[in-house]
């Protein structure tokens, strides 16, 4: 199994910035996919950016421009730099993977999730 570990999570004020990170740990052979995704009290939990093994990255329309996602394989960690933060931003983010692990000859598909960080934007 994997285990996300998320870090940088806070208060801020409005125009301010954070990073989140979250680190891979366990039986990992690879790493395909890694994202995150953010849920508000009474808000479905929706996509914030992802990152593939190739480079491509998907952010939602309420990020692009402020958000910025990346990842460093050999340390297995995904980060979010978040600029110009709103109070909209407010929410529980989450730290999402996609991996594959070897059980003998036979590669396990695995959908991996943390137990998320609290951001708070507010004056």
């Amino acid at each position: 199994q994997v285990q996300l570990v998320e870090s940088g999570g806070g208060l801020v004020q409005p125009g301010g910035s954070l990073t989140l990170s979250c680190v891979a740990s366990g039986t990992i052979f690879t790493i395909n996919t890694m994202g995150w995704y953010r849920q508000a009290p009474g808000k479905q939990r929706e996509l914030v950016a992802t990152i593939t093994d190739s480079g491509s990255i998907n952010y939602a329309d309420s990020v692009k421009g402020r958000f910025t996602i990346s990842r460093d394989n050999a340390k297995k960690t995904v980060y979010l730099q978040m600029n110009s933060l709103k109070p909209g931003d407010t929410a529980v983010y989450l730290c999402n993977v996609h991996s594959l692990s070897l059980d003998g000859i036979v590669p396990r598909s695995l959908d991996s999730w943390g137990q998320g960080t609290q951001v708070t934007i507010s004056s």
